[in-house]
């Protein structure tokens, strides 16, 4: 694993560059660079500046809210907390398997969430760094002049997009922070027209998706030695599998690999995570550090998402997806892919997986059924994981006997990536950065590191202890006058 880059001399003899904030990634964060007089970088770190602590504000809450509330977390992937707190809650009224036709739906409702955020992230927030170069002029680097310059490519994009967020919206109503799961099923059934509306462009989108991987794997392979060299770590990798080994988004057990390929656990239940994975507090960030328990914090960290779900997984369950990945693990050799970049093709590859799984629910008899709630007996716990599109996200609740949420905990699939996108940055800087003069295009170099994770900063953000306080007086030529600063590192 990568070497972390800290210095041992004091910050205060050392020239600060800051990225503030971090741009086309959703929340805010921002990276610290220190660099001594002949521009060798003696420390790098990404910091997440904005604090939300949605974990308080669920406790206090009955229960049966948390679906909805939870998507105000975030506007990108809403339906991902609401289908981990769907699970959780379907445990607190006593219910471990849906009916068939609430099943499929909420499968169908994740497959739409999938399609359109990773169609988001690749087309409108990444394509411009692999398409016109991660130094290119900062104006270009945007869907429009994507569009402008790339136009069948970029609308292929938009409309992805657009068809993710039509299926969401036949489901729950409109296409973000609509109401669908409720505890033990659904609250609405799929028509018939609803469900033909659908079919009339599911083809197309399931060519465009190829594309879309053919796209991402050409960019990759363009250029191998700097794609295989950049942001490039070696770590574990986690998420869910069926047992089967398949590829899984919505339910399964938990699979650790280490980074040469070992099984650190396998088809884990993930009701029993706090047993495997634990979290660390830094006090230059609000977002926590998760590690697998048997590994320590030093070892154990890992990452999630498309590129862990794919290196850890066995086989598709859809056959062009399927065929696809034969193709990247075969880049690997037999073993796994490591490249940041890589996370691009693989986000690609579920594309296609997404597209035509909603094929498959579309035409199942039992999408269109009216059987979508049922009951069992109470509990004052519940977990609900899911694969949410940047990663394993865990939803934990326990409640009291008037159903009132008495504890929440969140990991969010960022946090869990929270110690390689570090890591990231740092190799970046190490690599690209140390010894030369410092430009907004090496700058870039470090965001494009940042952004191969998808990462979703404000869904992330808690911490424990006292919050930060840094208070400026300057005045009229903006000096600093004063300085106030608690709990404030560098």
């Amino acid at each position: 694993m990568y070497t972390h880059l800290e210095t041992a001399e004091s910050p205060e003899t050392l020239r600060r560059v800051v990225i503030d904030p971090v741009t086309r990634v959703e929340g805010h964060g921002k990276v610290t660079l220190l660099l001594d007089e002949e521009n060798h970088v003696r420390q790098a770190r990404l910091h997440i500046v904005e604090f939300r602590g949605f974990e308080r504000f669920i406790q206090g809450r009955p229960y049966w809210e948390l679906p909805v509330l939870v998507q105000r977390l975030c506007g990108i992937c809403p339906v991902s907390h609401h289908l981990a707190a769907a699970k959780a809650i379907d445990q607190l009224v006593g219910v471990d398997q849906l009916t068939p036709t609430a099943d499929k739906l909420r499968r169908l409702l994740h497959f739409g969430q999938m399609l359109q955020s990773h169609a988001l992230h690749f087309f409108h927030l990444s394509s411009p760094d692999l398409l016109f170069g991660f130094a290119s002029e900062a104006a270009r680097r945007n869907i429009v002049a994507v569009l402008e310059a790339y136009p069948e490519t970029g609308l292929k994009g938009v409309r992805l997009r657009k068809f993710g967020q039509e299926v969401i919206r036949m489901i729950c109503g409109k296409r973000v922070h609509g109401t669908g799961a409720i505890a033990g099923g659904m609250n609405k059934a799929l028509s018939r027209e609803e469900r033909d509306y659908l079919l009339q462009d599911v083809d197309q989108i399931i060519a465009w998706s190829g594309d879309a991987v053919s796209l991402a794997r050409d960019l990759y392979l363009s250029d191998r030695e700097q794609h295989d060299r950049f942001a490039y770590i070696r770590s574990s990798f986690m998420g869910l599998i069926r047992p089967d080994g398949a590829l899984e988004f919505y339910h399964g057990g938990l699979r650790a690999k280490d980074e040469r390929g070992q099984i650190i656990f396998d088809h884990l239940d993930y009701r029993q995570y706090t047993d495997y994975l634990h979290e660390q507090v830094k006090p230059w960030s609000y977002m926590k550090f998760p590690y697998i328990v048997s590994l320590g914090p030093e070892r154990g960290w890992y990452r999630v998402g498309p590129l862990a779900r794919i290196n850890n997984c066995e086989f598709i369950p859809t056959p062009l997806a399927e065929t696809a990945r034969q193709a990247f693990a075969g880049y690997g050799a037999g073993n796994p892919v490591h490249g940041s970049l890589a996370f691009h093709w693989a986000r690609m590859i579920e594309v296609l997986h997404a597209a035509e799984a909603i094929r498959e629910l579309l035409l199942d008899a039992d999408i269109m059924g009216t059987d979508l709630v049922t009951r069992g007996e109470k509990r004052y716990e519940g977990i609900g994981v899911i694969e949410a599109p940047r990663g394993t996200l865990f939803h934990h609740y326990c409640v009291n006997d008037e159903d009132i949420v008495t504890r929440a905990n969140l990991i969010v699939s960022t946090t869990s990536n929270n110690t390689a996108m570090n890591e990231s940055i740092r190799q970046v800087a190490a690599t690209y950065l140390d010894g030369q003069t410092v430009t907004e295009g090496l700058l870039n170099h470090l965001e494009v590191a940042i952004r191969a994770y998808d990462p979703c900063l404000s869904c992330a953000t808690h911490a424990l202890g006292q919050m930060p306080l840094e208070l400026e007086l300057l005045d009229a030529e903006e000096r600093v006058i004063s300085r106030i600063q608690r709990g404030v590192t560098a």
